[in-house]
């Protein structure tokens, strides 16, 4: 089992940035990739972004050139930059963590998720 805390949610204006954090314990040994999932108030949830252990990124075309995600394998923790948010960025945000083969990322760990709030 792995465990996942995020932190790092909160309310900002369009324009303005966040850092959201997620620390992972527990049978870390078993981490491949990580990521970050997203979903919106009445709609599906969607990838974000997600890093393999070699540090390979995927973006959704959504947030290219806007966010950054990153991890520090010491400390078992994946970041996502936040940069230039608009008000269709709000959504709760979740962490996970997976495999990556073949060229997909297949989530398996979730965390509780972390709201992320953007006013016009």
């Amino acid at each position: 089992q792995v465990q996942l805390v995020e932190s790092g949610g909160g309310l900002v204006q369009a324009g303005g940035s966040l850092r959201l954090s997620c620390a992972a314990s527990g049978s870390i040994f078993s981490i491949n990739a990580m990521g970050w999932y997203r979903q919106a108030p009445g709609k599906q949830r969607e990838l974000v972004a997600y890093i393999t252990k070699g540090g390979s990124t995927n973006y959704a075309d959504s947030v290219k050139g806007r966010f950054t995600i990153s991890r520090d394998n010491a400390k078992n923790t994946v970041y996502l930059q936040m940069n230039s948010l608009q008000p269709e960025d709000t959504a709760v945000y979740y962490c996970n963590t997976g495999n990556y083969y073949r060229a997909t990322y297949y989530p398996n760990y979730w965390g509780q998720g972390t709201q992320v709030t953007v006013s016009s």
